[in-house]
Formats: structure tokens, C-alpha cells, sequence
């Protein structure tokens, strides 16, 4: 009984553990699926639309093929397509009832694009073998660009995968059982072979012995509970309990593994291409990579003095005080290098909440490599899909005065219309209502609607600084001041209690002038010299500094006065005078 026993946990063994390695091996499912579709209608752009990434769940891997040369970026599917236009391009959707990619024409007026590297929209991107495959793990918003080179049609092939998780979690307890089991057949095998031995043994007949005298048999009542007797009864009955249950917990193993199954696509949410709600500018590790590469190109045109490289990543008054510094230090190697631009810390993150251009973004940036150097703020300007974010305002931040609360990076700023009324002064009028307080200070009309504490360009600049200048000239010259609205755009988001952080440019004007016949002025500094190439005019000469400055404006009816956050100053031009 003990080799039959043994034999058949043997088998129980070899069947449950049989079982349990194929679900791993050959009765496993795929680990993957995927989907391809191939077109040859040569337009210079693939889309792949979020909807088609996320067909299935999980991680998604892209496939090119075809084409000269492969680049490949995703970002939101609004500002794809932004950046896309006119241009000809093919949309790849998926198709939930066939399960298959589908490609689509979309004519447009452009049979060619630009290059898509390196542009601001993108969150992530590929070039060259990069491009062939990659990971992905993208809300259903994200799309794809490919292209080729912007003139070859782009890469005619896409294959879309997605992992499956074909693991079989019952695998382990059924092979688990079946080792078990051959545990248990060879323990009954050893027992048995154990037992044969020991019955094996010689047999010697014992000698008859005096029979006893009968005793009196015990008669049980027939009321009494009849059990049956003998312990070979009892062994059976052990041995057959744990046999019994151990085959059937294998076997209920055996029959209770799930098969492996492929996932069915997932209902996604419809294509965001006609989106019109108003979304971020950027998101917050989009921005730290553009502040990145400001940051670097700014660095790199500084050292070189190169006004070529500055314009791609400024424009407006911060390129303007930029662009004079570079020819003034030519010159005069003396003169200050500009404020850079650090990139190590962005301390705030505050974009435009707009889906149309041009987007503005507000960022206050600190070198980390030095605690004390001041907080620099940023006011960035995107003016079409296809173009850059610019540094349009480049302000060194006053110490100790407080930004007010702002909106998540997550949910961004509205931006607000300079010549609108719901600010305590319109965003549009800052700039030359503070100027005239630069020039009369408290005889000023505007000069209860600013706070003076903590204003220290009002102690650089103001009146007080400007009568000690004049009264320092000699009495042959002549000097009078004169603010004149900058050329930079008015940039105006709001915070959360319904003010707003505006930046405005405001130039003041300097004229010197001889009062004798004969007389002549000189030249202040080697910057008025540099930009105007006179170091003396008998004629006079007119200097220009740009002010770029940051304020926070109350909403009307509020109690609070307009403060000013920062302020960056300099020459900017520098002229003999004419009349």
C-alpha cells in the first residue's frame, strides 16, 4: 500500500508541477501587444494622436520606419498642432472597434516645415537612431510629431506596442503543491522500502505453550456505541486523510490558474485637437528646461559679446540694455558686465493660462551657487508656435519686498489688458504715472497711488538725485530730464486676489548742453562715449536709460498701494544733440 501510495503522489507531482512550468513557457501569452499602420501619402508630418498612445494601458513604445532621417517630440496635442499649422500632415488614430491604427491625410497650404528640434513646445525629443524606438508613458492630452527633415516625407511606418502582463499568479502554488508532493512520495517510498526490509527478516516457530483458563467474557450492552476495533483500522484511516487532502488541494490548484488573456483597447477620451480650454503656457519641468538653455545661450553670448546669439532668446528692453552693454564694453573694458541670467533655481513658475499666442510666462530665478545675490525676475514672451520664449524683461528683484500670492504653476495666470479698468490704474499708465514721480516726487498726481518705503530707485533716480546732479554740472552746461514711454510691451498677469504683476518699460532722457557760445560738454562716462562716439559736443548730447520695471497693482477698490517689486536700469543709447 505504501508503494502504491508513494506512486501516486509521484504522479500528482509530475502533473501539477508539468503544469505550473508551461503556463510559465510554451502556454504563456504574448507580453506585448501591438498595432501598425503604414502610409505613403508624403506629407512632411506624422501626428500620433494621444488617443492612439493610449489604446491600451501601460507604458507605450513608438516605432519608426522609413524616411531619410527620423526626429520625434511629444508635447501637449494642442500645441502639436499649433506648432504644425498649415503644413500637410498624417494622423494616426486608433480604432477601437477593429483594434487597428488608422492614418489620415490632413491637406494644408505648407508642403514643407521647418526644422522641430530644440523648440520650446516640446516636453521630450529624439533625433537620429533615438528616434527609430523609444518609451513613452503619456497622458491621453500628449501627442507625437515625427518628421524627416522637414522637406522628405516623414517616416511612412508606425508600429505602437503596449506591455501585457501575462504573469500567472496561480503558477507558483501549483508547482509549489507539486514539489510538495514529491516530497511526501519519496518520504512513503523510503517508508516502504524501510517496512519491506524489516518483514524480510528469518522466522523462527515458537513452542506450544499451556493454554490459560478461560475467563469470562465481557458482554457490552446493546445500548452501547459500536466502533471499529483494531489498529490497522486507524492507520488506514490516517493514512488515507492527507492523501486525500493533499490531492485535492493540488488539484484545485491545478484547475483554478486563469488563463492568460490580452487586454481589450481602452475606451480613451476623444482627440484633443480642438481643445479650446485655457491651459498652462508651460509646465513646470518644461519651463526648467527653457530657463536651461536662456540660461546657457545668455551665458555664452555675454563672453563672446555676441548680438547675433543674444537675439535668439531675448528680445524687447531686456535685449535692448543687453545689446548696449556688449558695444559699450568693446570699448570700455571697464564697464560692468550685464546681470546674467542663473537657471539654477526657479523659485517661482507662473505662465499665461492661454491656448492662443502670444503666451507670457513669469519666473523668478536664483543662483544657488550664491545665497546672497538677488532674485532675478523674468518676464518670457512666446510670440508664435514656432519661435522661442524670449526674455523680454530681465528684473533684479528688490530685497524684502514680498511677491504676492500667485497660482499654481498647474493651473497658470490669466493675462490681463493693459488698458483695462479693474486694476487701481491700468497697467497701461504705470509707467509714465511712476516716471513723473521720478521727476517731482511728492508734487506728483500719482504720488499717493505708490508706496514709498522700500522704493530705493526713487533714491537712486528720483528728483532729489537729479537736482544734486544738476547743481553739480558747471555753470557753462545745462541739464534737464525728460521720461518718454519705452518701446516694450506692457505685460500684466494676474494673482490670486485679483491684482495683478505688471512690467512696464519706462526710458528717461538726459540732455546736456553748453549755455555760452564756445562752451563745451563733456561726455559722462565711457558709455555716453561708446554709444555716441563723442567724448565732447559743443552741441550737446542726449543719453537714454531703459528702465525695465516690475510692480504689483492692487484691483481697484482695494486699500493697498502699487508696489514696486524690482527694477533693472542702464544706458541704452547715447547721441550728439540735435535741435
Amino acid at each position: 500500500m505504501r508503494f502504491v501510495l508513494a506512486i501516486v503522489c509521484f504522479v500528482i507531482a509530475a502533473l501539477a508541477m508539468g503544469l505550473g512550468i508551461a503556463e510559465r513557457t510554451v502556454l504563456a501569452g504574448p507580453d506585448q501587444v501591438s498595432a501598425t499602420t503604414t502610409t505613403n501619402d508624403g506629407a512632411p508630418v506624422t501626428v500620433i494622436d494621444g488617443s492612439a498612445l493610449n489604446a491600451y494601458p501601460q507604458s507605450q513604445t513608438v516605432q519608426l520606419q522609413g524616411g531619410s532621417s527620423a526626429f520625434a517630440a511629444y508635447g501637449r496635442t494642442s500645441d502639436v498642432l499649433a506648432w504644425v499649422g498649415n503644413a500637410n500632415y498624417t494622423l494616426v488614430t486608433f480604432n477601437v472597434k477593429t483594434g487597428k491604427l488608422v492614418s489620415q491625410l490632413h491637406k494644408g497650404t505648407e508642403n514643407t516645415v521647418p526644422d522641430p528640434s530644440g523648440s520650446d513646445l516640446w516636453i521630450g525629443q529624439y533625433a537620429g537612431a533615438e528616434a527609430n524606438s523609444f518609451h513613452l508613458r503619456v497622458p491621453s492630452t500628449i501627442s507625437v510629431l515625427a518628421v524627416s527633415d522637414g522637406t522628405s516625407p516623414a517616416p511612412s511606418t508606425v508600429k505602437l506596442s503596449w506591455p501585457v502582463d501575462n504573469n500567472v499568479p496561480w503558477s507558483g502554488p501549483v508547482i509549489g503543491g507539486g514539489a510538495v508532493m514529491l516530497v511526501i512520495g519519496l518520504v512513503l517510498l523510503l517508508w516502504a522500502f524501510t517496512h519491506l526490509r524489516k518483514t524480510r527478516g528469518p522466522r523462527r516457530s515458537q513452542p506450544r505453550m499451556p493454554k490459560l483458563p478461560r475467563q469470562q467474557r465481557y458482554k457490552p450492552s446493546r445500548r452501547a456505541v459500536t466502533t471499529t476495533k483494531g489498529r490497522r483500522s486507524i492507520n488506514r484511516f490516517v493514512a488515507l486523510v492527507p492523501v486525500v487532502g493533499v490531492t485535492a488541494l493540488v488539484l484545485a490548484g491545478c484547475t483554478a490558474v486563469p488563463a492568460p488573456s490580452i487586454p481589450t483597447p481602452t475606451q480613451t477620451a476623444k482627440s484633443q485637437l480642438t481643445t479650446t480650454a485655457q491651459i498652462p503656457s508651460v509646465t513646470k519641468p518644461q519651463l526648467e528646461q527653457i530657463m536651461q538653455r536662456i540660461s546657457s545661450t545668455v551665458a555664452t553670448a555675454d563672453d563672446t559679446s555676441s548680438a547675433q546669439l543674444v537675439t535668439t532668446r531675448m528680445a524687447g528692453p531686456a535685449l535692448e540694455e543687453r545689446l548696449a552693454n556688449y558695444k559699450i564694453r568693446k570699448t570700455d573694458k571697464k564697464e560692468p558686465a550685464a546681470t546674467p541670467i542663473p537657471a539654477t533655481t526657479l523659485a517661482i513658475a507662473l505662465p499665461q493660462a492661454s491656448n492662443i499666442w502670444p503666451r507670457t510666462v513669469f519666473a523668478v530665478v536664483q543662483d544657488k551657487s550664491s545665497p546672497t545675490a538677488a532674485s532675478v525676475a523674468l518676464m518670457l514672451v512666446q510670440d508664435d508656435p514656432r519661435s522661442n520664449y524670449k526674455v523680454n524683461y530681465s528684473i533684479t528683484l528688490q530685497p524684502k519686498t514680498p511677491i504676492p500670492e500667485l497660482a499654481p504653476t498647474s493651473i497658470g495666470a490669466a493675462g490681463i489688458d493693459p488698458q483695462g479698468k479693474l486694476l487701481k490704474l491700468p497697467a497701461g499708465s504705470i509707467a509714465m504715472d511712476y516716471g513723473d514721480i521720478l521727476l517731482h516726487d511728492t508734487s506728483s498726481a500719482s504720488y499717493s497711488l505708490f508706496q514709498a518705503v522700500g522704493d530705493t530707485l526713487r533714491t537712486q533716480v528720483g528728483m532729489a538725485a537729479k537736482l544734486k546732479e544738476q547743481k553739480g554740472l558747471p555753470s557753462t552746461a545745462k541739464l534737464t530730464f525728460a521720461n518718454v514711454q519705452g518701446d516694450g510691451r506692457t505685460i500684466a498677469l494676474a494673482t490670486l486676489n485679483s491684482g495683478a504683476i505688471v512690467a512696464v518699460n519706462l526710458n528717461e532722457v538726459e540732455t546736456v548742453r553748453p549755455v555760452k557760445a564756445g562752451a563745451a560738454v563733456s561726455a559722462k562716462g565711457g558709455g555716453i562715449k561708446a554709444l555716441s562716439g563723442k567724448a565732447t559736443s559743443t552741441k550737446g548730447l542726449v543719453a537714454t536709460y531703459g528702465d525695465q520695471l516690475l510692480f504689483y497693482v492692487p484691483p481697484v477698490g482695494a486699500s493697498g498701494k502699487i508696489v514696486l517689486l524690482g527694477y533693472s536700469e542702464g544706458l541704452i543709447a547715447a547721441q550728439e544733440y540735435k535741435k
